[in-house]
């Protein structure tokens, strides 16, 4: 088990499955008409060129060069192709994100491995595995789309910040953006990761504030191979054949309280240390805000986040799309959220703090109907093209009454209450995982590129 067989795993479904997508689609498809002709002009040099209907930066297109580069000469020793154009055919750019989602699957195990050192291989395997089956990110493996070198080069990021590279995470952060502006988002989380991981470095101990009866201490145990630890559970590192668990707490000349151990307190804990080893946070982390202030350049430079078809893609809050997630994220792992027994713990957690959980279910109500009153937002690409999901989605459910989108409010709600209950519970640390592949993938996607089909006959362009 281990990386070997994610990989033989993972190809072995992608590698037919690509072969019967190309017979049947042969001709670029949907928005393959703009990436496949554009990475076709950089095949041939011709990088001056680039179709202003595009929004997204070239990063694929450099990657798909590099991955053509590799078998151009056998190729051309077997008199295959004549030239370097030659080779970039539909088929062979769709194939470079079949290699992508190949090393993305040994991504998600290596994650695995770091953020449950505990773990089984076979265990860490069968999970890299099934979270290589997530919907959103295998259908987008056998099209040209920028969706799995974008997740695989957030995921790469990610973990070279686990491993506290952080200037190969910055760089693999600045790739990340290369190939979708909008990663910035996530360049700004793994930097937040690495506060974290900093500021709970096993290296810092015996520090006090200048805050009268405040100080952090540091205590290390060693747990077993279940993970069972106290306090605080934020970082966990392999040594041998144990787990070392890294514990902060603070004490205060006044009796903590019990709800003083919940997140306010873990979140006090952070910007504590995180004030306390400023500069040797500025300088570990300076790559990654290096990346931000360069980001920030572009959009000043260029005038938008996009770059092509700015007209259409100006930025708009869009708070209903986390409502969106949430229940699409619950549907696709239905046999976790929607059981009795998910109903049943959620339950009893809300029992057992009445109060505060009838205020923050309240909150969450008030903000779901208010996302999706003044922030449902129907882009024109989304009524205008029936080959997506959502249209079906939008047009099916969520505009099929003007009650409906209201009526879906509590299942948003309940969905987003499932998520962080599970994510709470310490022996599910995949989870965060999960969601972390799940956002990267719904929360922030690329913007949409407009189709123009009218032209071709048998398209229905509306359908009301």
């Amino acid at each position: 088990m281990g990386r070997l067989a994610v990989a033989v795993i993972v190809s072995s479904w992608i590698i037919p499955i690509s072969i019967l997508v190309n017979r049947i689609v042969p001709d670029p498809y949907m928005d393959e008409i703009f990436h496949v002709p554009q990475a076709q002009q950089y095949c041939k040099g011709n990088f001056g060129s680039w179709d202003p209907m595009i929004t997204t930066p070239p990063g694929l297109y450099f990657l798909s060069l590099a991955h053509v580069a590799c078998f151009f000469p056998g190729m051309f020793c077997i008199q295959a192709a004549s030239s370097f154009s030659d080779v970039c055919s539909t088929v062979a750019l769709r194939s470079t994100n079949a290699i992508l989602a190949v090393i993305c699957s040994i991504l998600v195990y290596e994650i695995i491995t770091q953020l449950r050192p505990a773990l089984d291989e076979m265990k860490a395997t069968l999970n890299a595995i099934v979270l290589a089956l997530y919907p959103l990110h295998w259908f987008f493996t056998f099209l040209y789309y920028t969706d799995v070198a974008s997740l695989t080069a957030v995921l790469a990021m990610y973990l070279a910040c686990l491993k506290k590279n952080y200037l190969f995470s910055a760089l693999l952060g600045l790739l990340a953006v290369f190939v979708r502006q909008t990663n910035i988002i996530w360049v700004l989380f793994v930097a937040c990761s690495g506060v974290i991981e900093c500021t709970l470095t096993p290296s810092q101990t015996n520090v006090r504030s200048d805050e009268p009866g405040l100080s952090v201490r540091k205590d290390s145990q060693l747990a077993s191979d279940k993970g069972v630890t106290k306090g605080s559970n934020l970082r966990k590192r392999r040594h041998g054949n144990t787990v070392e668990t890294v514990n902060y707490s603070i004490q205060r000349s006044a009796p903590s309280t019990k709800s003083s151990l919940g997140l306010f307190d873990e979140i006090q804990r952070i910007f504590y240390m995180a004030w306390h080893l400023k500069w040797e946070l500025l300088v570990s982390l300076s790559p990654f805000f290096m990346v931000l202030v360069a980001f920030v350049a572009f959009v000043s430079w260029n005038g938008s986040v996009v770059l092509g078809a700015k007209d259409a893609h100006a930025v708009t809050p869009h708070f209903a799309q986390i409502m969106y997630f949430s229940l699409v994220s619950a549907l696709f792992m239905a046999p976790f959220h929607i059981s009795v027994h998910q109903v049943a713990a959620l339950l009893q957690s809300f029992w057992k703090d009445r109060l505060l959980s009838f205020f923050q279910l309240s909150a969450a109500l008030i903000a779901g109907f208010l996302s999706v009153h003044f922030f449902s937002i129907a882009h024109p690409y989304l009524l205008a093209d029936n080959r997506h999901y959502p249209f079906y989605l939008w047009r099916k459910v969520i505009n099929a009454h003007w009650s409906m989108k209201y009526l879906l409010v509590p299942l948003y709600v309940y969905s987003w209450f499932s998520i962080f209950n599970l994510l709470a519970q310490a022996q599910k640390k995949i989870w965060v995982l999960s969601y972390f592949l799940a956002s990267a993938a719904v929360l922030v996607p690329a913007p949409l590129i407009e189709f123009r089909w009218d032209h071709e006959p048998g398209i229905q362009r509306f359908i009301w």
